[in-house]
């Protein structure tokens, strides 16, 4: 179904539902009358707007046919300026109508999780999930949200085995959903001596942050460990047992945080990654696609695999879902990924839209 048909369908329910309103049988019930109350408000959201939309194509139309038949040159070209201005007005209205029609993501609104892991490459790729890591700080900069590591497992020369970056602010998950995948690099290590090119990769992961209402935790489903934290190579980096790991019993999912020097901020920290991983979980479950969905977002790490390729001699990065590249890669990796943001956006709305939903 086109976009005007679904339009069109919306319009007629809203004009249904309006008579049934109007009708004696419904004033006379409280419970139906607030039901038809409330799906005329959502309606008229969209119905209003489309209306504005025809408004402004038959204006559009009519004035510019009147500049068409003008003989006056500065009358016609009066005329015509007014066709414009009906246009732009009807291109809003439907890029409007557009969105309005997009199925809303329940998790949209929630703050997010950001799992990092390093892949194909030993050294050099978790060298690569720790440039990503910043990368995805310096967004979350840009965009004015707020970071906190929950949990970090460096590597020896300074980069991250994995690491969990905690984002908190209005649209994170929105625009942050469709990082998950595997981020592939091709560039000379810092390993190597020859100065041959390698590829390297690294895996995120996207979860959006559960509250306590949405997942419960009960007590003896847990397991909780504490232990001394460690730097990079076993270095001690606190003299207290302040690290704590929590095991949930009955999935097995296993959490670990020892970046705060208080042990009860690193419970605090664990269990919210705990509630991130048992809500993705029991989403997954709910769609009977675990496996198929954790391939999907992760992949397994081979090179073969890569949603965006950062190649470093070409001075490019292209996402191949939606065929988009930027000879820019040092702006990409200080966090300027709007570009790719805005596509993916885009096209998950072009394809909602085709597959109906919506009001």
């Amino acid at each position: 179904m086109d976009l005007t048909s679904r339009l069109d369908e919306i319009e007629e329910r809203y004009e249904r539902l309006s008579v049934e309103m109007a009708s004696p049988e419904v004033a006379s019930n409280p419970d139906r009358l607030r039901q038809l109350g409330k799906s005329l408000a959502e309606l008229q959201e969209v119905v209003a707007p489309y209306r504005q939309y025809r408004d402004a194509l038959r204006q559009a139309k009519e004035v510019r046919s009147m500049a068409e038949g003008e003989r006056d040159a500065e009358m016609a070209m009066f005329l015509r300026e007014e066709a414009e201005v009906a246009e732009r007005r009807a291109e809003e209205l439907l890029a409007r109508l557009e969105e309005l029609l997009v199925p809303k993501d329940p998790n949209d609104g929630k703050d997010v999780l950001v799992e990092i892991r390093s892949g194909a490459g030993g050294e050099e790729a978790a060298l690569w999930a720790g440039e990503l890591f910043e990368l995805y700080r310096h967004y979350a900069e840009r965009h004015r949200w707020k970071t906190d590591v929950l949990y970090a497992s460096p590597s020896d020369l300074g980069g991250f085995k994995e690491v969990v970056l905690e984002v908190r602010g209005k649209g994170a998950y929105s625009r942050l959903k469709h990082e998950s995948g595997v981020h592939r690099v091709q560039r000379v290590p810092v390993t190597e001596s020859a100065g041959r090119i390698h590829t390297s990769t690294a895996t995120i992961a996207v979860l959006p942050e559960a509250g306590e209402v949405e997942v419960e935790l009960r007590p003896e489903d847990l397991k909780i460990d504490v232990y001394r934290s460690t730097g990079p190579g076993g270095q001690g980096v606190n003299t207290t047992d302040s690290a704590v790991r929590i095991t949930h019993l009955p999935t097995g999912i296993i959490v670990a945080c020892q970046e705060e020097r208080s042990q009860l901020q690193n419970k605090e920290k664990a269990m919210r990654y705990l509630r991130a991983r048992l809500l993705r979980r029991a989403q997954e479950d709910a769609q009977q696609k675990e496996a198929e969905v954790r391939r999907s977002q992760v992949g397994t790490g081979e090179r073969a695999e890569k949603i965006r390729t950062y190649n470093f001699p070409e001075n490019r990065v292209t996402d191949h879902r939606v065929k988009v590249t930027l000879h820019r890669l040092q702006d990409v990796l200080a966090g300027d990924i709007d570009g790719f943001v805005d596509a993916l956006l885009a096209a998950e709305r072009a394809q909602q839209l085709v597959g109906g939903g919506g009001v």
